[in-house]
């Protein structure tokens, strides 16, 4: 099923290339989504932010990011935890070269926490992100990546919130010693947060593992069957 779905990204890739010409300005709006409810601890919100940023400077996620420079991808990162607690770390950025990847990943490096709501509002984070693509309206293709490690406690239900036009997909994080724990919080994340053609949901086993999840990612976000454009 993934690699048709490819094979259809790509037919779509190919023709709006071939029409848009000039005008196609952006393949992918990428909105990142951290939670930084009271669950994570000072450890635990820098081996996100700096998993992210080791990620994004991955030699393999820097070749998915790479593979069509002619039309570059843009993203986004955000923190969320309550129903009034989201923040903006990384305004939306072209990311056209290594770079761009490399200045985006030092300002992750140099975010510091700031008091923020101890809850755990999935579905304003959705809504939130949700936003934050809608004002990237060039982008082809809107993509919600929202890590959690815990279930929606407060604010409106995650199964109610449906950004139009967003795939949202899903990094949940288990405990080191709760190992029978994640397979039913990825189901939550599966049944309550995810949406969109191929939406999917991938696992950290504990904070120290989600840089290497985080590679696994946004790999397979970015990934594309590119087709000819001419046809």
């Amino acid at each position: 099923m993934r690699v048709l779905h490819w094979i259809k990204t790509g037919l779509l890739v190919a023709t709006l290339c071939a029409n848009s010409g000039a005008a196609a300005k952006c393949r992918q709006a990428l909105a990142l989504g951290l939670d930084v409810s009271g669950s994570v601890d000072a450890k635990e919100y820098r081996l996100q932010l700096d998993g992210l940023a080791a990620a994004l400077t991955d030699p393999e996620v820097e070749t998915a990011f790479m593979q069509m420079p002619e039309v570059p991808a843009r993203i986004a990162v955000f923190e969320w935890s309550g129903p009034s607690a989201q923040r903006l770390l990384l305004e939306w950025t072209e990311i056209g070269s290594p770079d761009d990847l490399r200045r985006s990943a030092e300002i992750l490096r140099g975010s510091q926490r700031k008091i923020s709501e101890p809850s755990t509002a999935l579905g304003r984070a959705k809504s939130f992100g949700g936003a934050l693509l809608h004002s990237q309206p060039e982008c082809w293709r809107h993509v919600l990546d929202i890590s959690g490690d815990g279930m929606s406690n407060t604010g409106p239900r995650p199964q109610d919130i449906h950004p139009k036009g967003v795939v949202i997909n899903a990094l949940v994080i288990g405990g080191n010693s709760q190992e029978t724990e994640l397979p039913a919080l990825a189901g939550y994340f599966q049944t309550y947060v995810i949406q969109g053609a191929d939406a999917f949901v991938e696992t950290a086993l504990g904070f120290e593992d989600y840089q290497t999840a985080m590679i696994r990612k946004l790999k397979r976000e970015l990934t594309v069957l590119v087709l000819s454009r001419n046809p």
